[in-house]
């Protein structure tokens, strides 16, 4: 009884604390709409990556090579889809101005639905059972993670030590993502490392924008903020090469699930653990982030498998495709 009354003070406590701090309740409607761009962002990328495997003749599965990674630039449902993904991480470094970061990263999850209902229109692959249920493990263990983040998350002054970890950490992710994919690109299921890569280095972009966001709005703007800047346009880079050429191997919200996924959980262990963001979390909120993210990785993986344009392109089914097969 007395546990229970602790845990109802705590969660009391945190609900009070979320409507006292208006910058949360100004970053969440700012991160949907990111996530809203996302979706459409994805959409519009995967079909330009598609196009341009076909004009070249050669699959970007095992990495697109530079002449193709050209070619997007001239496709204009690449550019539009870039234009919005742009939009997309506007509106997430303006949540960030305002709320912290284990509660922002998460809400991307939002554009997992979009994504797949749109993808189910210009595919016609219609969701089966097993991919909704796989989708809604992604979905649950997220909304679990927002709602655990919501009532523990603090903003903490960051300092210098931190930064340097995070860091030092980023370089030592690149090494070895950049060993990984020299050894697995020609691998079978190679979407998945992909996939999981371009989460991971998000992850940190996200943590080191929070960072410069913050040094600016205080005015200590040094030199650890210009090599944030600097580690965040390499993880950028990395990751965004990592996207499209998921896109070449699997559908837009494949990738989506595993980048929403993904990357919030990174973002949140990096602010637990580094940042101190969830200093005062209690045993209920730990234990509730563990269980929420073996939940929704669970979720990313059981529909890797059930996905029905996967399962469809291995079997070779006649599918009917939606109306944007003249795609552009």
């Amino acid at each position: 009884m007395i546990w229970t009354d602790v845990i109802l003070d705590d969660v009391a406590d945190g609900l009070i604390g979320v409507f006292r701090d208006p910058g949360i309740l100004i970053g969440i409607p700012l991160a949907l709409l990111g996530a809203v761009f996302m979706s459409f962002g994805a959409q519009y990328q995967h079909r330009g990556v598609m196009k341009v495997e076909r004009i070249s003749g050669s699959s970007g599965s095992s990495g697109l090579s530079g002449g193709q990674l050209l070619q997007l630039l001239t496709r204009p449902s690449w550019v539009a889809g870039t234009v919005m993904l742009g939009l997309a991480i506007a509106c997430q470094l303006a949540a960030l101005a305002f709320a912290p970061l284990i509660l922002v990263q998460p809400l991307g999850a939002v554009s997992l639905v979009i994504t797949t209902l749109l993808n189910a229109r210009v595919s016609g692959h219609k969701p089966t059972g097993a991919s909704i249920r796989s989708i809604a493990f992604c979905i649950g263990g997220i909304l679990v993670f927002v709602t655990i983040a919501a009532f523990v998350a603090t903003e903490m002054p960051i300092s210098d030590s931190q930064l340097l970890t995070i860091l030092g950490l980023l370089v030592v992710v690149l090494a070895v993502l950049t060993t990984l994919w020299l050894l697995l690109r020609r691998a079978h299921g190679a979407a998945l490392f992909y996939i999981a890569a371009a989460g991971v280095l998000y992850a940190f972009v996200a943590t080191l924008a929070k960072v410069v966001i913050k040094n600016i709005q205080s005015g200590d703007f040094g030199w650890l903020s210009v090599l944030c800047i600097v580690g965040l346009l390499l993880a950028v880079s990395v990751g965004a090469y990592f996207v499209q050429t998921a896109y070449s191997v699997g559908p837009p919200d494949l990738v989506i699930a595993g980048l929403t996924v993904i990357d919030p959980i990174v973002a949140v262990l990096i602010g637990l653990v580094i940042l101190q963001e969830a200093a005062t979390a209690g045993p209920w909120a730990i234990g509730g982030f563990v269980l929420a993210g073996v939940i929704a990785i669970y979720g990313v993986f059981s529909l890797t498998k059930n996905h029905p344009q996967i399962v469809s392109d291995s079997q070779e089914l006649p599918i009917l495709r939606g109306r944007l097969g003249d795609e552009k």
